[in-house]
C-alpha cells in the first residue's frame, strides 16, 4: 500500500506550489470515514483511495483533486454527510466527489438504459469538470489490480466496461499509458486463454528481443551523434492486448505479428523529428505504407509523433515513433500536459481543443433519445479511428473510418448538412453514402429545397452528424403531425354539423386541451396527430352531450374504395377523401396492395396515412373500431411503379432464371430482388420483388411466366405478417413502424 507521503510527494515534485494540508485532512478524513471496512481482498478499505490518489498523482492533477480522490468513496460507501464535505473541504471538492457517485450510483430497468445514461453521466461530468472523470480512471485503474478477489462474472463485466467506455476515454484523453494499463488489465479477464498464451510465447522470446531493442537503439544513437542530433532513445514490447488487437484484426497468429518491438525517439524539435526519420531510413529500409506524419496531422486527441516501421537487423520489423519532448509529455499525460495549476485560471486554448469532441458527445446526448442509438453514437466517438480529409480551401477534416459525405457537410457546419444535395470527391460527383478515404478533398453542394432524410441515418458515422439528422426529421415529423391532428379534428367536428372556428375557442376548449393532458392547442392536435390521444375523447368534450347521443344512435360507416375503370389501366397517387393535400401516405407492407385492389386508409401516429387492401388481417383486427380509418381510393392521373411480391416453383433446369428475367423484362417490369433455392423433387423456388403499375399489369406479368416452358406454379404473395396475430386490435398499424414503407407520394 501507497503512503501519504508517496502522495504528498509525488503532487510537489511536479507542482511545488501546491497546498499539501489540503491532502493530508483528506487522508485522516477517509481514514475515519472507512474506518473498520474492509476490501473483498481482505485489505483495508483505505488502501483503495488511497492508490486511486497516487494514480491522481500519475495523471500529474491538482491537490484538490487529488483529495476529492481519497475522499470519492465516502458520500457513497460511508456515514460521512455532504454538509461535512462542503465545510471542510469547500464546494469545489465536494462536487468532485459528488460527481462521482452521481456516475456510480444509478438503477435501471434495462442494461442498455443503464449503460446509456451512465455514458450520459460521464459526458455531463466531463463537460462541466473532466477532473471528475481522471477520478474515475484512476478509481478503474486500481480496482483493475484488485479483480481477483471477485467473482469470474464481475470480472468479466468490469473488465468489458472497461474495453468498452473507460480504455477509449483514456485514450481520447491523450493519456497513452493509462490507455495501455486498463486495456492489458481487462484482457487477462475477458480472454484468459489468449492473455496467457501471448505472455508465455512473448517470454519465450524475450532475450531476443531485448538484444534486438538494444542493437536498434545504440545504431540509432550513433547517428543521431554523428549529426550532433540530441535525443533519448527507448525500446519495448508492445503491450498484450496491442497484440492481440493486430492477431484479430489481421487474422493472423503471433508467429505473423512481425513488428513485436518499438524503439521512440525523443528530440529537441520539429525539425530534430523530421531529421532522424531521415537518419532511420538510412539504416533500414522503410516498409511501404508503414509511415504516419501525425506531427503535420495530429490525431482528435491532440498526439503528435512520427511513425514509421522498418525491416531491421536480421530482416526484423521495427516501429520507430519519433517525437519532441513536448510532443511525449502530451501523448504520456494528455490533458494534464496543459493542466492550469492557478484558481479561476481559464482554460486554455489546448485543453479547449482536447474537450472538443465531449462538445459534440454532449449535443448528442441531448437530440438522440433511445438508448441503443445513443450507445451506438457514443462508441463510435469513443472509438476513433482517423481519416483526414480536405475541404475545397485546404483545411484538414478529421472524420472516423467509415465516414461517408454527408458526416463531412455536418462537421463543416450543421447548415451545410441539413442542406446537402450532393459531393464531390477530388473533383468527381459521388454517392451520399461513398466511404471518404485519407487525402480526400470534399466539396459538398447545397440546396435550399433540399433536407436531411430519414433513410441518411443508415450510412453516417458521426454522432453529431446523426443526431443532426435526427433532431431535423423528429421537428418535420411534429409539424405534420401537428397539421395531421388539427385536419383530423376539424374534420370530426364538421362530421356532427358544427364549424370548427366556432367550435375551437374559450372556455370549453381550455377545458378538453387540458382534460385530455395538454396545455396548448397545438399540442392537442399534435397529440392526436401522433395518435397519442383520440379525437373522439377530444369530440366528446367539444361537444353537446345531446349531439353526440343523437349520432350514436345512428351506425356510421367507413366505405372503402372499389377500383375504378379507369384504376383499372393504370395509376400513381392515392387520393385521401376528406382531407387536404400534402398528406404523406405509405403502403403497408403487411399486405402491399396494388391499384386494382380494393384499399382502405389508417392513420398512423404521425406518420400519415397508411394503405391497406381491405382484406388485410391488420385491418380485419381492428374489432369495429372505425374512427381512424378514412376512405382512400387510386388516382389514376399518372403513373407510378408499386412493390409486389411474386412466387413461381419451376422445373430444376439450367438458364430457367433468365427466361424468366426476360418474360419479366418484356413485360416492362423492372425486378428489384431475386431469391432462388433449390428443393427437393428437382424442384426450383423462386421469390422475386417486382416494380408494377397496377394490378392488370401484374397479372398480364403472371399470365406470361406461366407460359414459359418448365413452370409449374406462379402467384402473388401478399405478406401478411405472421406476429399481427400476437398483436391487439390495430396494435400493428399504430406502433410497428417497420409494417409499412414510403411511398414517395402525396395524396392528390
Amino acid at each position: 500500500m501507497r503512503s501519504l507521503d508517496d502522495i504528498t510527494d509525488a503532487v510537489l515534485e511536479y507542482h511545488p506550489e501546491a497546498d499539501v494540508d489540503i491532502i493530508l485532512d483528506a487522508y485522516f478524513f477517509s481514514a475515519k470515514a472507512h474506518r473498520g471496512q474492509s476490501r473483498q481482498s481482505g485489505e483495508a478499505y483505505l488502501s483503495h483511495p488511497v492508490e486511486v490518489a497516487y494514480n491522481l498523482t500519475r495523471l500529474k492533477m491538482d491537490e484538490k483533486t487529488v483529495a476529492a480522490g481519497l475522499l470519492h468513496d465516502t458520500l457513497e460507501d460511508t456515514l460521512a454527510t455532504e454538509d461535512e464535505i462542503k465545510e471542510m473541504f469547500g464546494e469545489e471538492i465536494y462536487h468532485m466527489v459528488e460527481g462521482v457517485t452521481k456516475i456510480s450510483q444509478v438503477q435501471f430497468a434495462s442494461w442498455e438504459e443503464k449503460q446509456a445514461e451512465n455514458y450520459r453521466k460521464m459526458i455531463l461530468a466531463m463537460a462541466h469538470d473532466i477532473r471528475v472523470v481522471m477520478i474515475k480512471l484512476a478509481d478503474r485503474a486500481h480496482n483493475l489490480l484488485t479483480l481477483e478477489a471477485m467473482s469470474p462474472e464481475q470480472q468479466r463485466r468490469i473488465s468489458k466496461e472497461t474495453l468498452d467506455i473507460y480504455a477509449p476515454i483514456a485514450n481520447r484523453l491523450g493519456i497513452g499509458w493509462l490507455k495501455a494499463e486498463l486495456e492489458d488489465g481487462s484482457f487477462q479477464y475477458i480472454r484468459p486463454e489468449k492473455h496467457k498464451s501471448i505472455v508465455d510465447r512473448m517470454h519465450q522470446g524475450e532475450d531476443e528481443r531485448n538484444a534486438l531493442v538494444k542493437t536498434v537503439c545504440e545504431a540509432v544513437e550513433k547517428e543521431l551523434d554523428s549529426v550532433q542530433i540530441q535525443g533519448v532513445v527507448t525500446g519495448r514490447s508492445k503491450h498484450y492486448y496491442s497484440i492481440y488487437k493486430k492477431m484479430m484484426l489481421q487474422q493472423i497468429d503471433l508467429e505473423d505479428v512481425y513488428d513485436l518491438i518499438g524503439v521512440r525517439v525523443i528530440t529537441g524539435s520539429v525539425k530534430d523529428c523530421y531529421a532522424t526519420l531521415g537518419l532511420v531510413h538510412s539504416l533500414w529500409r522503410p516498409i511501404p505504407g508503414k509511415f504516419k506524419d501525425y506531427i503535420a496531422m495530429p490525431k482528435p486527441n491532440m498526439y503528435q509523433s512520427l511513425h514509421t516501421t522498418v525491416n531491421g537487423p536480421g530482416g526484423q520489423r521495427v516501429e520507430v515513433q519519433i517525437r519532441s519532448k513536448e510532443m511525449h509529455k502530451v501523448a504520456e499525460e494528455g490533458i494534464a500536459a496543459h493542466w492550469q495549476y492557478k484558481d479561476g485560471e481559464e482554460k486554455s486554448k489546448n485543453e479547449e481543443d482536447h474537450l472538443s469532441w465531449v462538445r459534440h458527445l454532449l449535443e448528442a446526448q441531448s437530440e438522440i433519445q433511445n438508448p441503443k442509438d445513443f450507445l451506438n453514437a457514443f462508441k463510435v466517438d469513443l472509438f476513433f479511428q482517423e481519416v483526414y480529409v480536405f475541404t475545397p480551401e485546404g483545411e484538414v477534416i478529421a472524420l472516423p473510418r467509415g465516414a461517408t459525405p454527408v458526416d463531412f457537410a455536418y462537421q463543416v457546419h450543421t447548415d451545410i448538412g441539413n442542406h446537402c444535395l450532393a459531393a464531390k470527391v477530388n473533383g468527381k460527383i459521388v454517392n451520399l453514402k461513398y466511404k471518404v478515404k485519407n487525402g480526400d478533398r470534399v466539396e459538398i453542394l447545397t440546396s435550399k429545397q433540399k433536407h436531411p432524410s430519414r433513410d441518411w441515418l443508415s450510412f453516417v458515422k458521426t454522432s453529431k452528424a446523426r443526431s443532426k439528422i435526427v433532431h431535423y426529421v423528429n421537428h418535420r415529423e411534429r409539424e405534420k403531425s401537428l397539421d395531421l391532428g388539427k385536419e383530423i379534428l376539424e374534420t370530426e367536428i364538421r362530421k356532427y354539423g358544427f364549424e370548427p372556428a366556432e367550435v375551437l375557442k374559450g372556455k370549453t376548449l381550455d377545458e378538453a386541451i387540458h382534460a385530455s393532458g395538454f396545455n396548448a392547442l397545438d399540442n392537442l392536435y399534435i397529440g392526436i396527430g401522433f395518435g397519442k390521444t383520440s379525437v373522439r375523447h377530444v369530440v366528446d368534450k367539444l361537444l353537446p352531450r345531446e349531439t353526440l347521443e343523437e349520432f350514436a344512435k345512428q351506425k356510421p360507416t367507413v366505405k372503402v374504395s372499389e377500383p375504378s375503370a379507369e384504376s383499372k389501366g393504370g395509376r400513381s397517387g392515392i387520393k385521401v377523401k376528406s382531407f387536404g393535400d400534402d398528406m404523406m401516405l405509405r403502403i403497408g407492407k403487411c399486405c402491399n396492395p396494388v391499384p386494382g385492389d380494393t384499399i382502405i386508409g389508417y392513420i398512423t401516429r404521425g406518420r400519415g396515412v397508411s394503405i391497406h387492401s381491405v382484406d388485410c388481417p391488420s385491418m380485419m383486427s381492428l374489432a369495429g373500431e372505425t374512427e381512424r380509418l378514412v376512405e382512400v381510393e387510386w388516382d389514376t392521373s399518372h403513373k407510378t411503379p408499386f412493390p409486389a411480391r411474386i412466387s413461381i416453383v419451376t422445373e430444376d433446369k439450367p438458364g430457367l432464371l433468365g427466361k424468366i428475367s426476360s418474360a419479366v423484362s418484356e413485360c416492362d417490369v423492372n425486378m428489384t430482388r431475386a431469391n432462388v433455392q433449390m428443393g427437393t423433387l428437382k424442384r426450383a423456388y423462386f421469390d422475386l420483388s417486382l416494380e408494377i403499375l397496377d394490378l392488370e399489369h401484374l397479372n398480364r406479368t403472371l399470365e406470361t411466366i406461366r407460359k414459359i416452358p418448365g413452370v409449374i406454379h406462379v402467384e402473388r404473395i401478399k405478406e401478411y405478417s405472421k406476429k399481427m396475430s400476437r398483436k391487439k386490435p390495430g396494435e400493428n398499424l399504430e406502433d410497428d413502424e417497420g409494417s409499412s414503407e414510403e411511398t414517395g407520394v402525396w395524396a392528390s
